[in-house]
């Protein structure tokens, strides 16, 4: 394995596991706090039901490495609003009352790499293809 190769399994593992973590939290929380969270910024409340399970089905598709580029492009969307919606306002780091947004743009760039980047080779996707490929 080579030491790029291992450091991208590593970065999907832990993206994935984080975004699995926060959309099970919308649940465990209680999902009707966040569809009125999601109310109070004007945001339609349905939206908290599908930005959840993007988080934890993209979470569980992007450890495993299923689907890595969608599920990447999807993670992008739902930090793009998060920062502009939500964090924005607070800073980079911060305002003392809610955190900054530092990171989000660390989970969106993160993401965004596995938009772009060509298929892991530890990943169900690149197994896939090299089966089609023979």
């Amino acid at each position: 394995m080579k030491n790029h190769q291992l450091g991208t399994l590593l970065l999907r593992i832990t993206v994935g596991i984080t975004f699995f973590l926060h959309g099970l939290a919308k649940f465990q929380g209680g999902i009707e706090n966040t569809v009125g969270f999601f109310e109070s910024l004007s945001l339609p409340g349905f939206m908290a039901y599908i930005v959840a399970i993007i988080e934890i089905v993209g979470g569980i598709m992007m450890t495993l490495g299923l689907k890595t580029k969608l599920v990447g492009w999807l993670f992008v969307a739902v930090l793009a609003v998060a920062i502009f919606k939500v964090k924005l306002a607070a800073g980079f780091m911060g305002n003392g009352k809610t955190a900054g947004y530092e990171f989000d743009v660390l989970l969106l760039v993160a993401s965004l790499f596995f938009a772009l980047a060509n298929d892991s080779v530890y990943a169900i996707d690149q197994k896939f293809m090299n089966r089609r490929g023979k």
